[in-house]
């Protein structure tokens, strides 16, 4: 193999490229800033436990809507027994009104583009 060292010098070479952002975070010593979303003033809990809702709100978001299209049930019944409007916007947007304050922050964060306002009119009429 003549080329050997050719070949070796690209694998690593793209090898510090691909882990350059680990590296990236490594160096600054952070690993970005993640963003801390607080409940709304005036309001102590959500729908359910904050741990769940950073996790799996997409969930829930993609079960309510199954429930209400599908079965015509728009009654959610959270584990401490509040009832609560099955509703993107009516229920959660009544807390969470700031899209580019609360959804956004996460969403650029993680990268995720959600298809949630393909249908739903964004809080002051903008997407």
């Amino acid at each position: 193999m003549y080329d050997a060292g050719k070949i070796i010098t690209g694998i690593v070479v793209f090898l510090l490229l691909v882990t350059s952002p680990v590296w990236y975070n490594l160096a600054s010593g952070h690993s970005g800033d993640v963003p801390e979303l607080e409940l709304p003033a005036g309001e102590t809990v959500c729908v359910a436990e904050t741990s769940f809702m950073r996790a799996a709100h997409m969930n829930l978001l993609n079960q309510w809507r199954d429930e209400v299209v599908r079965n015509e049930n728009r009654i959610y019944v959270s584990e401490d027994g509040r009832e609560f409007n099955m509703s993107l916007t009516n229920t959660c947007l009544d807390c969470h009104s700031d899209k580019t304050k609360f959804c956004d922050r996460c969403h650029d964060y993680t990268m995720v583009d959600p298809y949630c306002w393909d249908c739903h009119i964004v809080p002051g009429g903008t997407n």
